[in-house]
């Protein structure tokens, strides 16, 4: 069922007011809230102005609190409202941007914004191609060239890492620090289908680091307009240090702070919701429970749904139940308690499919990030930082083995602590800046990148 779909023309028009430029920062789902609030922040620092795009996708009082949390909930100029699946949202937000941009030529016909997306959110595909498509202009991209690597899987034994057996474990990990790795664009599914499409209907390109930067040359897109700014993610993590909570997490769970050495799991990935997969990563968290780890499994919705339709809830509920080493919760609301909780200590290490927790990591040095895919879209966080390992889910042998194999070696944990923090600082200055330099530039044509000048560059309602 579809929401209203609302412009706070209140909010929108006296922050339009007068303006010739404007960023509209979209956001659509949790990772949203905090990597772009960022950028709201910034460009109210330094003058820029500047409203959040918001497509309703993340709504209520639990996905939706990041808005809140992070402080920019009254800079939402709009609310597209939209709801349902892949298709549905991507109907409606073709639609209702459409529309808003008639808002937009109606009463502010004089402000050039430029919508700034992010990362490989679904919103990250849907609202660059509406908005072409609305006023034939590009938007920016902010965490762009995202592409989906792996490591040589030829070189290692496939039937040893099945099984679990250590030596193929210890080869793994090797081939994954100091072997080849390759572009591999079939998963995460949709994501990497978004993070290309973004890349497609976008004018400025806003790469985390030199990798990124190098996958989008590759692909044809001119090199001034792909700065590496950093990830606006250590921007987020700043924020939440410097904050005050009025409740610690382990208020909330004082279990956690009773046992040390915790391992925290968060799986929602579509690819990882396949039954093969699923059950690998629920019998390997099983295998680790029962050999006395301590093991927190936070529960989403899709991880849910799959926990009931394989039959394994029961089992993680019985276990809640009767293993004081294990704590079953759904999301943590505020995001405030999982840094506060990666940086405490008690936390070994984060066992995830979340491409925003590698980075995450990356910049926390007290935990540990062992990541339940095939690929990842952070290589360099593997290969070049090692701050993170691969732990594919194979079998729940190999995942079990794999995690001990890491959790049991000191020196390891060490290394995977230490690395260096690859993601920058003050990006969201670094993003605003360079699009407030860049106001005079929303679209571009061949003939003007060929050096001719033929005039005006805009309007094309008559044809």
């Amino acid at each position: 069922m579809s929401s209203a779909y609302t412009v706070h023309d209140d909010r929108l028009d006296a922050r339009l007011a007068d303006a010739e430029f404007a960023i509209a920062v979209v956001t659509a789902t949790k990772p949203d809230f905090y990597k772009q609030a960022p950028v709201v922040t910034a460009a109210d620092e330094l003058g820029v102005p500047c409203f959040i795009l918001h497509t309703g996708q993340h709504y209520d009082d639990l996905l939706g609190h990041g808005l809140a949390e992070y402080g920019v909930e009254d800079h939402i100029g709009v609310d597209l409202g939209v709801r349902g699946g892949l298709s549905q949202k991507t109907a409606e937000v073709t639609e209702r941007v459409d529309r808003f941009t008639d808002y937009l030529d109606e009463h502010h016909p004089e402000t050039t914004v430029v919508p700034l997306v992010h990362g490989d959110t679904h919103a990250a595909a849907t609202v660059p191609q509406a908005w072409a498509f609305a006023t034939g202009n590009k938007v920016a991209h902010n965490e762009a060239g995202l592409r989906g690597m792996a490591p040589d899987y030829d070189s290692v034994d496939r039937e040893a890492l099945a099984v679990g057996d250590d030596d193929a474990v210890d080869d793994f990990i090797d081939t994954q620090w100091d072997g080849d790795w390759h572009v591999d664009r079939s998963e995460p599914f949709p994501e990497q289908y978004d993070t290309f499409v973004g890349s497609a209907a976008s004018l400025y390109h806003f790469a985390p680091v030199e990798l990124n930067r190098e996958h989008l040359r590759r692909e044809g897109y001119p090199e001034e307009r792909v700065p590496v700014v950093g990830n606006s993610v250590v921007d987020a993590i700043a924020a939440k240090r410097e904050a005050d909570l009025d409740e610690s997490v382990f208020d909330v769970y004082p279990v956690l702070e009773e046992r040390d050495d915790w391992l925290r799991v968060d799986i929602h990935r579509r690819a990882n919701l396949l039954p093969g997969r699923f059950r690998a990563i629920v019998e390997g968290v099983i295998s680790l429970v029962e050999d006395g780890y301590n093991v927190n499994f936070v529960e989403l919705t899709a991880t849910r749904n799959a926990l009931e339709a394989t039959g394994l809830r029961e089992r993680l509920l019985e276990l809640d139940e009767t293993r004081a080493n294990f704590l079953f919760t759904g999301l943590w609301k505020k995001h405030a308690h999982v840094y506060e909780f990666l940086e405490s200590g008690q936390c070994m290490a984060e066992f995830t499919d979340s491409g925003s927790m590698q980075e995450e990591l990356n910049h926390i040095d007290e935990a540990a990030c062992l990541t339940a895919r095939f690929n990842t879209d952070r290589p360099e966080t593997v290969f070049e930082a090692n701050t993170n390992l691969l732990v594919p889910p194979i079998s729940g042998e190999f995942v079990a083995t794999a995690v001990r194999r890491v959790c049991e070696d000191d020196a390891l944990l060490a290394t995977m602590r230490d690395g260096p923090a690859l993601y920058g600082e003050n990006v969201g200055r670094e993003l605003v800046s360079f699009m407030d330099e860049h106001r005079d530039e929303p679209v571009e044509w061949s003939h003007e990148r060929a050096g001719f000048d033929l005039g005006e560059t805009t309007g094309m309602d008559y044809l």
